[in-house]
């Protein structure tokens, strides 16, 4: 098996969240190293593991845990939204001009 980077998001509130998927982590096989960021309650993994397998003993801690957006489905989830964005910007546009140059 090569190796693998897995991020989950993982809601931890204090350092005893943390520190519980620290010792889960810690325990388990193919883990070769792993990184918690409180701030953005994210959880990164690495090592010859399995995506399903970090993400059942990360859930076994009892803290909501999800794979991160990001690193799954970026292209398909980035796209409609700013797509959107854009539009709505485009169109607000030539309404706010047309206001500043009477004014």
């Amino acid at each position: 098996m090569a190796a693998e980077t897995v991020v989950l998001k993982v809601a931890m509130s204090c350092e005893g969240c943390s520190g519980a998927v620290k010792r889960v982590l810690s325990k388990m096989q193919g883990v070769e190293s792993f990184d918690i960021d409180m701030k953005e309650q994210k959880v990164t993994v690495k090592g010859n593991v399995k995506p399903d397998d970090v993400f059942q003993t990360v859930s076994k801690t009892g803290k909501k845990t999800a794979f991160w957006e990001g690193e799954a489905a970026a292209p398909a989830a980035e796209a409609a939204p700013s797509a959107t964005a854009e539009s709505a910007a485009v169109t607000a546009a030539p309404e706010i001009s047309p206001a500043k140059a009477d004014a």
